[in-house]
């Protein structure tokens, strides 16, 4: 096996087999990364005097080259290599010795995996931003759609006031826009430069890390070179918290189809494109694809727990623990892209039976709008809250306002008669102009390097 730090003859096979573990197929994921990272490198080495302009050209096209064989599957990881720097530094010095031996210079393993990490989480939550504004979307589109269907608001999972249709999708929007908006401020941290930190010390050279941060397009440097080490865990702690925040939203609405398209309350309806039959009973319809939704959630918190368990209490300066936090980061990336995903496809094709959900409200969910009624009336509230609960605990009922009045009393903002959906959709704009604007500045970054004009 290749490596990068010792000759592997002297090793006990097993032990570099259980150090490399399955960092292979993970690093698999960021040899592109790496790639750009390295070419990143290269224009911070020229800037700093420590490549000749030839050499700077030569190390330059060997890793444009080298991104050219990554993109049509030329360029891959091997059981020769010891991960994705092993890779591609070797694919490098087979093709030009000079190129391939300067490429280490001024960096370790440790700022350039952090380094390459960002880069592809740059990407990444720049693509799960935009399923989560796509679900709030889909969520207003669908509030809208049936804005003119009430139902039963709950509180413990018992019948309390009325609700409707507009005011549940909106308010699932309008959380996983809280979500989607917090974005800016975990980006000003994964948007930093960890370059020229080394293993966590710098090095002895004159390295201008501004001009390594530049060509990458990163907005800052990670300043402290200590800080990158010892930031190791915590990021990516930050990453899955803000996922499974989405996850959160995503298991609630899904929670919320599960129980509300039950044959007991048949609010909601799933086309039978969205669920799933069972093998003995004929007659099943399963909103599997939701329930799974539920259970990825939940799976998605364990991940942030796995990474914060593996940064917990260690010292400061760099341990090879921080090898284990790439699979469940990738892995909650990955579980979070599948939920915004599918739940982007499936609200826009649930179906609302109105009748069902209206005649949901009959009795309790009424009785406070009687209350409120004779509070108009010039009632004290608790007195006329005391008659109400009295007269329900003998059998009385109450006649049912007409919907159009239930919806005319509730015409404060963000209620039933005013559940705000065209504010909804101006923050997802607003969240869009803020994405498109930092995906231009990052593409042309990484246009740049690969010598792609822009």
């Amino acid at each position: 096996m290749s490596t990068l730090w010792s000759p592997p003859a002297r090793l006990d096979r097993m032990m570099l087999d259980y150090t490399v573990g399955s960092d292979r197929e993970l690093d698999a994921r960021l040899l592109r990364w790496d790639v750009l990272g390295s070419l990143g490198h290269a224009e911070g080495l020229r800037a700093s005097g420590l490549l000749t302009p030839a050499e700077h050209a030569r190390l330059r096209a060997g890793l444009r080259a080298a991104l050219r064989a990554v993109d049509a599957g030329r360029l891959r990881i091997g059981r020769s290599d010891e991960d994705a720097h092993t890779a591609v530094e070797q694919w490098l010095t087979r093709r030009g010795r000079d190129a391939g031996e300067r490429l280490h210079t001024g960096r370790s393993r440790n700022d350039q995996v952090t380094c390459d990490l960002r880069l592809h989480l740059k990407d990444g939550l720049l693509d799960l931003h935009a399923g989560a504004l796509a679900v709030a979307d889909a969520l207003a589109a669908f509030g809208a759609r049936h804005a003119r269907v009430l139902l039963p608001g709950y509180t413990h999972q018992r019948r309390a006031m009325p609700s409707s249709v507009a005011l549940w999708a909106g308010a699932l929007a309008e959380g996983l826009l809280d979500t989607a908006e917090s974005l800016p401020a975990l980006w000003a941290r994964v948007d930093r430069s960890p370059l020229g930190s080394a293993a966590g010390y710098g090095v002895p050279l004159p390295l201008r890390r501004e001009a390594a941060a530049r060509a990458l397009g990163f907005a800052a440097l990670d300043h402290n070179v200590a800080t990158v080490q010892n930031g190791r865990g915590k990021l990516e702690a930050a990453v899955l918290f803000w996922c499974a925040q989405l996850g959160h939203d995503l298991s609630r609405l899904s929670a919320d189809v599960i129980l509300y398209s039950a044959e007991e309350y048949g609010y909601f309806v799933l086309p039978a494109s969205l669920a799933t039959g069972s093998s003995i009973m004929p007659h099943k319809r399963n909103p599997d694809l939701f329930e799974l939704t539920r259970a990825r959630a939940a799976a998605l918190e364990g991940d942030l727990v796995a990474v914060m368990q593996i940064g917990a209490k260690l010292t400061g300066g760099y341990h090879r623990d921080f090898q284990l936090l790439k699979e469940p980061l990738f892995r909650g990336l990955d579980r979070t892209a599948e939920m915004l995903a599918m739940m982007a496809r499936a609200v826009p094709m649930l179906e609302v039976d109105a009748g069902r959900a209206r005649a949901a409200l009959a009795g309790g969910a009424l009785a406070t709008d009687e209350v409120m009624r004779r509070v108009e009336q010039g009632e004290p509230f608790r007195a006329a809250y005391r008659a109400v609960a009295a007269e329900l605990r003998a059998g009385a009922t109450f006649a049912a306002p007409t919907p159009a009045a239930l919806v005319a009393r509730r015409r404060s903002t963000g209620g039933v008669g005013n559940p705000g959906l065209s504010q909804v959709r101006q923050r997802i704009r607003a969240a869009r102009r803020w994405a498109m604007r930092e995906r231009a500045r990052f593409d042309r970054a990484m246009a740049r390097l690969a010598g792609r004009r822009t």
